[in-house]
């Protein structure tokens, strides 16, 4: 459905990854995606938040791994043959997400994104960078560097730079 929603305004596009966690159409800029995979053996590291379920080892390089399941307050879910891991940018250094189905690489030109929603103050929104209008679907456009705190983020920075270490 989404794929036939492509836009023909080049000079205007925006190239977005869009993937499903439960039942919700998320989409990622791919400016700062450096790949997908499926899934592979996650070493987990003690006393750290649920959602961050360990290390990978891919290719050489340790990179921290996120539930954004968990991360969203969702329930956990068991890896099926959709699960992937979204290699992403994130403040210069590289995290995994975990996601429940990658879905398409889709191009939004301007004119069918639109600023989130103001839920009231009491409702943070910050990690939602803009929503697309896209048919009869929306997908919530994500900047994955604000669904942490930031001392989340320094505490992941901190793990990554320790296995570096140990290496």
């Amino acid at each position: 459905m989404i794929k036939d929603t492509v836009m023909k305004k080049h000079t205007m596009a925006n190239k977005y990854l869009t993937f499903f966690v439960d039942d919700e159409l998320y989409g990622l800029s791919i400016s700062k995606i450096k790949e997908i995979i499926a899934p592979i053996h996650i070493t987990h590291i003690p006393k750290t938040p649920e959602f961050i379920k360990g290390i990978i080892n891919l290719r050489g390089s340790i990179i921290p791994v996120v539930d954004i399941r968990l991360k969203f307050g969702m329930d956990e879910k068991e890896f099926n043959i959709d699960t992937a891991i979204i290699i992403y940018e994130v403040d210069g250094i590289s995290i995994g997400f975990i996601v429940d189905q990658v879905e398409d690489v889709i191009l939004l030109d301007d004119d069918h994104i639109v600023d989130t929603p103001n839920f009231g103050k009491n409702i943070d929104t910050s990690f939602i960078e803009k929503v697309a209008e896209i048919e009869d679907d929306v997908v919530m456009l994500l900047n994955l560097q604000q669904i942490f705190e930031a001392t989340e983020l320094l505490d992941i920075k901190t793990l990554r730079s320790n296995e570096k270490e140990v290496k």
